[in-house]
C-alpha cells in the first residue's frame, strides 16, 4: 500500500483526495489548516465522497512515500513545515502548482531530486472546505522518467490522465499561456463566457501573445496558433465557469498573480522582451489586491 500526502486541499487537491481515496491501494492523509471529515467532489458522473485522514498539525504528519503540493503558488513556504516531517529518504514530491518555476520555488525545500514537477489541467472549482466541483476530465503531465511514471500509475483505475512528456517546459508555457489569459476574467469579474466578446477576446490575445515570445526565448516550443487554441479553450467551456485567479478575488483570498502573469513580465524583462499588456494586467490585478489607502 502506498502512503500519500496532500497538501493543500483547495480545488484540485481535493480532486485528487477525491479519487486517490477510493482506491485501496491507497492510504491518504490530507494535510490542511483547518480540520474536515468528508471530501464531496461533484463530477458530471455524479458525486464521490471520500474520508482521508485529516492533518492540521504537522508534528503529527508521519512520511509518506508521495507528497502531492497542491496548494497555491504563494503558499509554498506554508507547506515547507509539512515537507519536513512528510519526506524520508525514498519520498517523491509533486508540484502540482501553476507557473512555469515549479522547481525553482522548491529549491532550498526539498532536495533536487526529489521533485517532480506536474502540469495539472482540470476544470474544478472550491465550493466550500472540502467539497469541489469537477467540471470535465483532469490531465496531469510530468517529466517523462521513472519517477513520472510512477505518478502516472497513482492514478491507475480513475479518470485522471497522467500523460509523460520529453517536453514538459513547452507542456508548462502552453498552460501558462491558458491561464495568463484568465487575468481578464478575475479584472472583469466574468466568467468564461465573456471571451465571446471580440474585443475582450483580443485582449486575451494580446496577453498569449506576449506569453509565447517570452516562452518562446525561455525555450519552449510554441506555435503561433496558440493565441486562438486558447480562446477556443475559453469559448467552450462551460458559459458560467470560473478560473482559480477569478475565484480567489471573489472570495477575497490572495491571487496568484506572479505565478500567472507576472512571470511573463519577469522573464520578459530578462530576456529584454517587452510585454506591456502583461504588464498592465499585473499592475491593475495587484491595485485590486492591496488597494492605495487615501
Amino acid at each position: 500500500m502506498a502512503h500519500l500526502a496532500i497538501i493543500g486541499p483547495g480545488a484540485i487537491g481535493c480532486t485528487m483526495l477525491g479519487w486517490l481515496g477510493r482506491s485501496p491501494a491507497h492510504r491518504v492523509f490530507a494535510c490542511a489548516r483547518t480540520p474536515f471529515e468528508t471530501v464531496t467532489l461533484e463530477t458530471p458522473d455524479g458525486v464521490l465522497e471520500s474520508r482521508p485522514t485529516v492533518l492540521t498539525v504537522p508534528a503529527d504528519a508521519p512520511v509518506v512515500d508521495w507528497v502531492l503540493v497542491a496548494t497555491k503558488t504563494y503558499d509554498t513556504a506554508g507547506a515547507a513545515e509539512w515537507l519536513r516531517r512528510l519526506t524520508g529518504p525514498r519520498t517523491h514530491v509533486a508540484i502540482l502548482q501553476n507557473g512555469v518555476e515549479h522547481l525553482a520555488r522548491f529549491a532550498g525545500i526539498v532536495a533536487p531530486g526529489m521533485l517532480l514537477p506536474v502540469v495539472v489541467d482540470c476544470p474544478a472549482e472550491r465550493i466550500a472546505p472540502g467539497r469541489v466541483r469537477q467540471r470535465g476530465p483532469g490531465r496531469m503531465t510530468v517529466p517523462d522518467s521513472e519517477v513520472g511514471r510512477a505518478f502516472v500509475a497513482l492514478f491507475a483505475g480513475t479518470p485522471l490522465e497522467g500523460l509523460t512528456t520529453s517536453d514538459w517546459r513547452s507542456v508548462a508555457w502552453r498552460k501558462l499561456c491558458l491561464n495568463a489569459a484568465g487575468a481578464v476574467n478575475a479584472l472583469t469579474l466574468q466568467p468564461a463566457r465573456i471571451a465571446h466578446d471580440e474585443a475582450v477576446a483580443n485582449l486575451m490575445r494580446a496577453i498569449v501573445r506576449e506569453a509565447i515570445l517570452v516562452g518562446r526565448r525561455e525555450g519552449a516550443t510554441l506555435d503561433d496558433a496558440l493565441t486562438e487554441t486558447v480562446i477556443a479553450s475559453y469559448r467552450s467551456a462551460p458559459p458560467d465557469a470560473i478560473n482559480s485567479l477569478h475565484a480567489d478575488r471573489l472570495a477575497g483570498r490572495p491571487m496568484e498573480i506572479d505565478a500567472r502573469n507576472g512571470v511573463i513580465v519577469r522573464f520578459g524583462r530578462q530576456q529584454r522582451i517587452s510585454t506591456p499588456v502583461n504588464e498592465t494586467v499585473v499592475t491593475l490585478l495587484n491595485a485590486i489586491a492591496s488597494p492605495a489607502k487615501v
